[in-house]
């Protein structure tokens, strides 16, 4: 299994950007992408974890497979030329640039009760990515009349975030290679829907323990 990660930097303007939107510390986002629109994600401040959930977005049952993507690239990390693909083996998004140059697609998201286990009991009342994802979830569902719930969280992408595997097959949660401005651009090869936990996490450095801000921009294609 490869690790390669390769740097690309995008040839695309902010000001050209048909949406911008900042994701604040710790809250969930949720937004469509279209078939050949680019979503770029931005690490403002550095060294910040965005845990991103990846549906098609006319079958919410067909999702993003950390398993296929590993498998079919024969990478464990995510990098530029990376396609991501669905349990229905369609190819969602593909990794157009990326200026941090690596991504993880292993370590899952935080809830409350990994939290408790790994960390201490008191970390159960902290606000995870599962709460994030499944508010996002529910807003979208009341919003769009469009079910999508809890039984629909599944792997997600770690954006960002550094998680090593030791020669013993272990993950580690280590500090981040990303940089404030540090980006990861994606070309939706089908309708996607995206769903955002800007990750809160507190007691792992993933976030330096200290979550900041991201940001969200999407360009036509042209």
């Amino acid at each position: 299994m490869v690790t390669e990660t390769t740097i690309q930097v995008s040839p695309r303007l902010p000001d050209d950007a048909i949406f911008n939107e900042t994701i604040e510390a710790g809250d969930y986002f949720v937004h469509e992408i279209f078939q050949g629109q680019t979503v770029r994600i931005v690490d403002l401040r550095g060294n910040q974890a965005v845990d991103t959930l990846f549906y098609n977005a006319h079958n919410y049952s067909d999702r993003y497979s950390a398993q296929d993507t590993i498998r079919e690239q024969n990478n464990i990390y995510l990098t530029t030329g990376t396609k991501l693909i669905s349990t229905n083996r369609n190819v969602m998004l593909t990794i157009v640039a990326d200026t941090c140059g690596q991504h993880d697609t292993l370590g899952g998201a935080c809830s409350a009760e990994s939290n408790m286990i790994r960390y201490a009991i008191h970390t159960h009342s902290m606000h995870a990515c599962r709460q994030s994802f499944l508010k996002g979830a529910l807003a979208w569902s009341k919003e769009t009349g469009q079910e999508l719930g809890k039984r629909d969280l599944t792997a997600n992408v770690n954006f960002f975030m550094n998680v090593p595997v030791t020669s013993e097959g272990k993950l580690t949660f280590e500090d981040g290679v990303s940089d404030a401005g540090k980006y990861v651009e994606l070309r939706a090869e089908m309708d996607v829907l995206m769903v955002i936990s800007n990750c809160p996490q507190l007691n792992n450095p993933c976030n330096a323990y200290n979550p900041t801000p991201a940001q969200v921009l999407v360009w036509d294609a042209k």
